[in-house]
């Protein structure tokens, strides 16, 4: 399969051959019984890049946190690697991974539930400069202070606990302490789902902030395409534990490939009340299957409108459609990438998904 890569004119700092972080087969199976599987993530291979934010949206329950969390080694894979300076992270030893997690860390989607109601606010985001032994005493007060200005809240509160702040306050204490030890890497945990809207665009707009200032790299999870559009440079969609499209964020908003992409974008409300009556919305029919028992062959294919007999029985690979364009469907091919104006029946990808 071929391995998905950034545009190269998007990030001049490292060459397009050496990615920040490379995932490689990356699944996640949780064993429910001897005959039951959860096949959470199943078979995931991406690479992201240094200073870009990648996009991963999809419906509730297909995998994106789930995945964010193996990559950190939060939840043990099942198999596959992911490779982050120099070494394969899912297969580092417990004390081998501690170290490499200076350079890895996370905001979680939850303000409320993933600050200590029992630490101070100090104490919560010094905890990591003590647990890595990079500042003690007075250094480390400093350095707290200096990182509750740097997100946009006051030195003074470094005595007060998390029921003292609302709930945009509680994200940017968890950022704060996700920046504590200065990382590479931030996987974000959908850190604006549970905010009011009016705080949603001001954590946006501070994430954006800290990138351009500390050459921050995000892997940014989100069920929100419009948070996805405005703050990533590249956007994943996932389904069943799957990738089924990759390209550039502005792309896939305006120019998705694959009917679950489109259906997701047509799911998004238009600001005008005009073009809102009049567009089209592409109604998806049935549930999302269970991951327990997923459908053979393409995992979209019992809600696609476009499904053929082919469908059910040979699985897509996420293969190069258009320029840094990825999709999963053999219904499409670079020739032919348009699924609409493909011939009834006619399946031009499937030679690129047998390869």
């Amino acid at each position: 399969m071929t391995i998905p890569q950034a545009n190269s004119d998007r990030d001049v700092s490292l060459p397009v051959s050496e990615p920040l972080l490379s995932i490689r087969d990356l699944k996640v199976h949780f064993n429910l019984s001897e005959h039951r599987l959860v096949r959470a993530v199943d078979g995931v291979s991406l690479d992201i890049f240094r200073g870009e934010t990648l996009g991963l949206v999809g419906e509730s329950g297909c995998g994106k946190s789930t995945l964010g969390k193996a990559i950190l080694r939060l939840i043990e894979p099942t198999s596959g690697s992911v490779l982050f300076r120099n070494a394969d992270l899912a297969k580092l030893s417990s004390r081998e991974m501690r170290e490499q997690r200076r350079y890895l860390q996370m905001i979680f989607q939850d303000p409320y539930a993933s600050l200590n109601p029992r630490m101070t606010i100090g104490q919560i985001v010094g905890e990591p400069l003590d647990t890595f032994r990079l500042a003690r005493g007075a250094e480390a007060e400093k350095r707290v202070q200096e990182l509750l200005e740097t997100v946009g809240l006051s030195k003074r509160f470094i005595k007060r606990y998390p029921h003292e702040f609302s709930g945009g306050q509680r994200q940017r204490i968890g950022i704060a302490r996700a920046l504590a030890v200065d990382p590479d890497f931030i996987v974000a945990d959908e850190p604006i789902s549970a905010l009011d809207v009016s705080i949603q665009a001001q954590i946006l707009n501070l994430l954006e902030q800290l990138q351009r200032k500390k050459n921050l790299t995000y892997l940014f999870i989100s069920h929100d395409l419009r948070a996805i559009r405005h703050v990533s440079d590249r956007a994943a969609v996932m389904y069943l534990g799957k990738l089924v499209e990759l390209a550039d964020s502005k792309t896939i908003y305006d120019e998705p490939l694959m009917p679950y992409t489109k259906a997701l974008i047509s799911a998004v409300p238009v600001p005008d009340p005009k073009v809102e009556a009049s567009r089209q919305r592409i109604v998806l029919e049935g549930d999302v299957p269970s991951p327990i028992n997923p459908p053979s062959g393409c995992r979209f294919h019992t809600r696609c409108p476009f499904a053929i007999e082919a469908c059910s029985e040979v699985e897509p690979q996420l293969v190069q459609i258009k320029p840094s364009h990825y999709a999963a469907c053999i219904r499409i091919s670079p020739s032919q990438p348009h699924i609409e104006h493909v011939a009834p029946g006619d399946a031009p990808g499937l030679e690129l998904s047998l390869q």
